[in-house]
């Protein structure tokens, strides 16, 4: 399947096993408990194999990681470390190795679902008629 149209903002909907996955990437406590009560809003600008992926948190604090698909980009975890990553396009879904983890990435049912090592199941609805 060639379906790869990512590009939208994502609403946080809902997550299974946050504790889990925090405690294996060794996000800070405070992190933690911001991350589960906060409406992350994912954005993300798809131009081909290009992709700006951006995470608004509460507060005005964001994550953006820019790369093109199958080239090595530099990129940043939520938690701030910086590193290296190649992101892959398997089966429609787009995948990472971060330093502690793997991250992919799909449109299902028209909601951003991001996985990481299975791990994590973060759910995302798009954001309809929002102002920005």
């Amino acid at each position: 399947r060639g379906d790869m149209a990512f590009a939208g903002k994502y609403e946080f909907e809902g997550d299974e096993n946050y504790d889990d996955f925090v405690k294996k990437i060794g996000l800070p406590s405070d992190k933690v408990e911001m991350g589960r009560n906060c409406k992350i809003v994912t954005e993300v600008v798809q131009n081909g194999n290009d992709f700006t992926w951006t995470q608004h948190f509460p507060g005005g604090r964001t994550t953006t990681n820019s790369f093109t698909v199958g080239k090595e980009a530099d990129m940043e975890t939520m938690g701030g470390k910086k590193f290296k990553a190649t992101v892959k396009l398997e089966d429609g879904k787009l995948v990472a190795e971060f330093p502690n983890y793997r991250h992919t990435a799909e449109i299902s049912g028209g909601k951003l679902v991001e996985v990481s090592s299975q791990v994590s199941r973060l759910v995302f609805k798009k954001q309809t008629n929002q102002p920005t």
